[in-house]
């Protein structure tokens, strides 16, 4: 049984309170462990002043040993601490998850980015359809935050699908919203991380990591690397169990692996940069990457996006679990102590050689499909959200049938709901009305929700069946000054442009309001005439609104390929009130005078 829409608030303020009180537990428990370390680090002192007061005797050897007993629990107590640390960190961006969905569904600000970077005016809807900007369609869909994802998703809002395609994708969403819960995981392990740092570790991965890695491979270096934390370990027990002696030889031993480090710096530091800080991110990445493995995906668009057979997310980690290590020469003493003993960096460093040889291109990939899970995940959200919406009907033949269809931005509240069909061939459809009564609100309506239902989407109806059409749209021209553009000048070329698409696409689907409104009537009623005739000539159908009752005339010249519609109101002792209800014929009754009258103009 599907939920309403306040269960389904109701549900997001639930998940808010549980996690809120996962946050505070989490909290006090590092706070816990905070005092366990400082409690540790006393102990230490009292083992060495202990230390210091003893005689060289068996007892003073045990103090030594003793004097790393704490520091051993304290390491574990800091690594138990960090994960801690990285627990709240998630359960925040899971926190921020649920309550960006409950204040979408409150008529708030969507959180993800409004697809601003992708407007533009000569796209050939977009702009008039709001499908990105600021209360835009894309602002109200967007669950990205990767840039592919975001990329993904505003290509399927913008460009022309294809019929198999558009249902294949439908079925991804419907599997995808049948997990939906768990989609929230998947979302907070990648929100919150630096987008702009993981585009660079992809070009790292695939362009320069091979060869910065080059100086790593020499057997030599590699063969020293690899017996001198062994050479370390046995100078050191030689020190505390025979003589003082090897205390000498083993600091002459760390200067000279000092020395080594330093040499191979500036090669190390390529390879570092490159990385470092980034254990974290590519910790929530490879969680992201884990939850799309662990589902069995039925939908053949799904499957379509795994190429690796091993888990691409181990690999992942694995990447993670050096950097992590690598991230320790950032404390300059640890560092220091880990390079003379060891060789830290240059271990790194060949670990991470190791890793980019068997695993680097399938990373790429699986960081790259991320993209697609967020882009089917935005649309699955809305499908959730609103259940009251409809996967719609998507067929060959031609066809555009849509009951009860609203616009998916305006509040259901106040949401006017409408009925259209097209007829069984292409028509020019004229919309006539008043101001203020509907009719690009309409055209909108119907533009935008044909956009959801190409990109694989639930649409705002009751019912929708419709083609594959190339939508052409013509509502809101503007003037440039920067390119010296007057209105008139800029409705031409649109003009042009639908035009074009007319010659070239035979599935183009046209929706113009109130056209050629920089120019005298005279000429917009001759050029709109013009206009709407080359139309029906090409067999393109269209929804065109206009105030001017001279064009619903011509339905007495085209009596099969044009039809007329209006919205229209009704005045009471002198008020005016909408409706906003589609009616079949021309519009007998406009709002022109009444308004002028209210601001103390009257027409005789």
């Amino acid at each position: 049984m599907l939920k309403t829409q306040a269960q389904i608030i109701s549900g997001y303020s639930q998940k808010i309170t549980e996690v809120t009180d996962r946050i505070d537990q989490t909290k006090n428990q590092i706070d816990q462990l905070s005092l366990v370390r400082i409690g540790l680090f006393l102990i230490e002192i009292l083992f060495f002043v202990l230390l210091l007061n003893s005689a060289d005797d068996s007892w003073r050897t045990l103090l030594q040993i003793l004097l790393l007993l704490p520091v051993l629990v304290f390491a574990y107590i800091v690594k138990k601490q960090s994960k801690l640390d990285r627990e709240i960190e998630y359960q925040k961006e899971l926190l921020w998850v649920y309550q960006n969905e409950w204040n979408i569904l409150n008529g708030k600000t969507n959180g993800y980015d409004d697809g601003k970077s992708f407007e533009s005016e000569s796209h050939p809807y977009s702009s008039d359809l709001d499908i990105f900007g600021n209360a835009s369609l894309y602002g109200f869909l967007n669950r990205c935050y990767t840039k592919n994802g975001r990329e993904l998703l505003a290509k399927s809002l913008a460009e022309k699908s294809f019929r198999s395609r558009i249902i294949d994708r439908q079925e991804a969403v419907k599997e995808m919203q049948t997990k939906i819960e768990d989609t929230f995981d998947f979302r907070a392990n990648l929100h919150g991380h630096d987008v702009e740092k993981i585009e660079q570790i992809k070009i790292q991965l695939k362009f320069q990591l091979g060869e910065q890695l080059s100086f790593i491979r020499n057997k030599i270096l590699k063969s020293y690397v690899a017996i001198t934390p062994y050479i370390s370990g046995l100078i050191f027990l030689a020190a505390i169990f025979l003589s003082g002696t090897f205390w000498n030889v083993l600091t002459i031993y760390m200067i000279v692996n000092i020395g080594v480090t330093v040499l191979q710096n500036s090669k190390i530091d390529k390879v570092f940069y490159s990385f470092g800080g980034s254990s974290s991110l590519l910790n929530g990445y490879a969680d992201a990457i884990l939850w799309t493995e662990n589902h069995p995906w039925t939908s053949t668009y799904i499957q379509a996006l795994f190429h690796s057979k091993v888990p691409v997310s181990q690999e992942i980690k694995g990447l993670s679990k050096i950097i992590q290590r690598f991230d320790t020469r950032l404390n300059v003493v640890v560092g220091t102590v880990l390079n003379a003993l060891s060789l830290w960096d240059l271990k790194c460093c060949i670990q991470l050689n190791q890793w980019y040889q068997s695993s680097s291109n399938d990373v790429i990939s699986a960081l790259n499909h991320l993209g697609d899970f967020e882009e089917l995940i935005s649309l699955a959200t809305s499908a959730h959200n609103e259940p009251e919406w409809i996967f719609p009907e998507i067929t060959d033949a031609f066809t555009l049938t849509t009951t009860a269809v609203g616009h998916p931005l305006i509040s259901p509240e106040i949401r006017i709901t409408n009925s259209f069909t097209l007829e069984a061939r292409p028509t020019v459809d004229i919309v006539t009305g008043s101001n203020m009564a509907g009719k690009s609100t309409f055209l909108r309506t119907l533009g935008i929700n044909m956009v959801l239902a190409y990109a694989g989407a639930p649409v705002c109806a009751q019912s929708m069946s419709l083609s594959v059409f190339s939508i052409n749209t013509y509502m809101r021209i503007k003037d440039s000054l920067n390119e010296s553009t007057s209105t008139f000048k800029a409705e031409l070329n649109r003009l042009k442009m639908i035009l074009d698409h007319v010659v070239s696409d035979k599935d183009t689907f046209v929706l113009i309001d109130e056209m050629l409104r920089g120019t005298n009537s005279r000429d917009k009623y001759l050029g709109s005439k013009v206009f709407v005739e080359k139309l029906i000539a090409e067999g393109t159908p269209a929804l065109f609104a206009t105030h001017d009752l001279q064009l619903a005339d011509l339905k007495n010249d085209h009596e099969q390929t044009l039809r007329n519609f209006h919205f229209d109101i009704q005045i009471a002792d002198g008020e005016m009130k909408f409706d906003y209800k589609l009616k079949e014929g021309p519009c007998a009754t406009f709002n022109a005078a009444i308004l002028l009258k209210e601001i103390g103009l009257t027409l005789e």
